[in-house]
């Protein structure tokens, strides 16, 4: 059974830093390129970034590139989100997930999602 557990969000000024985590289990994790999603209020979900089996290539979105590094620990299944320079637009749920590449190069996610972690950027 596929696991993904995210963790790491909260509340922070505009400005700040969070290091978001996301724990998968049920899946043979190193053979699967990994990306993070965030959905704001009333908007839909979103990719973020995203990272190839052994995290030597990595993309982000325009909203966050140069702000935020993705990054992947093979031996602990455990993906990374590091947030700086945080603005207010970043509030939002924050999902993991494994990807796959659809129609045109889209990603496309693998799983069934898991609970999200919030992320609340407020002065």
């Amino acid at each position: 059974q596929v696991q993904l557990v995210e963790s790491g969000g909260g509340a922070v000024q505009p400005g700040g830093s969070l290091r978001l985590s996301c724990a998968a289990s049920g899946f043979t994790f190193s053979t699967y390129p990994m990306s993070w999603y965030r959905q704001a209020p009333g908007k839909e979900r979103a990719l973020v970034a995203w990272l190839t089996t052994d995290g030597g290539s990595t993309n982000y979105a325009d909203s966050v590139k140069g702000r935020c590094t993705i990054s992947r620990d093979n031996r602990w299944n455990t993906v990374y989100l590091q947030m700086n320079n945080l603005l207010p637009e970043g509030t939002a749920w924050y999902y993991c997930n494994a990807h796959y590449q659809g129609a045109a190069g889209t990603i496309c996610p693998e799983w069934d999602w898991g609970q999200g972690t919030q992320v609340t950027v407020s002065s």
